[in-house]
């Protein structure tokens, strides 16, 4: 384990409100050569799950299908801490940071897709919350469900 994990961990509260803040992360899905592929995404975390939507064609998809597992990162820099003594080596980072690990699948389910992009619209444009979302962008739109295995977060400051 990394030191910092170790000294510097986040707790469940923390965690659960990084990953309701942060507006965008990186979803690592394995290529079929066994390369990773990164994508990011915006996302929302509902019921210690991680749902994502988008297109529902493209190599994020079809490397979902070969192979559930992926990996999911969120990150937040907050500033910089500069060394007093202007060593530039000796500059940090106060930050905020969750890795996942877990099992994604498409979903396809109605009611849950609509929930999932109901809970993007409350996140992203809280002001359109009242609008309904029209039936055919539900069916159109690719949701992914990401099943957290693992979920690990750190800090510095």
């Amino acid at each position: 384990m990394q030191y910092r994990m170790k000294t510097h961990p986040l707790s469940e509260e923390k965690l659960n409100d990084l990953l309701s803040r942060v507006q965008t992360g990186s979803l690592a899905t394995l290529n079929e050569d066994g390369t990773p592929y990164n994508t990011p995404v915006h996302f929302v975390y509902v019921n210690e799950c991680i749902y994502v939507h988008g297109l529902p064609k493209g190599q994020k998809i079809d490397n979902i299908i070969r192979d559930s597992k992926v990996g999911f990162t969120v990150y937040e820099m907050q500033e910089l801490l500069l060394d007093e003594n202007g060593k530039p080596c000796d500059t940090n980072t106060k930050y905020e940071s969750a890795i996942a690990t877990g099992r994604a699948a498409l979903v396809g389910d109605l009611e849950e897709k609509r929930m999932a992009l109901q809970k993007v619209v409350e996140k992203y444009t809280p002001q359109l919350v009242h609008v309904p979302l029209p039936e055919n962008m539900v069916r159109g739109t690719a949701v992914i469900r990401i099943t957290v295995v693992e979920l690990t977060g750190k800090y510095y400051e």
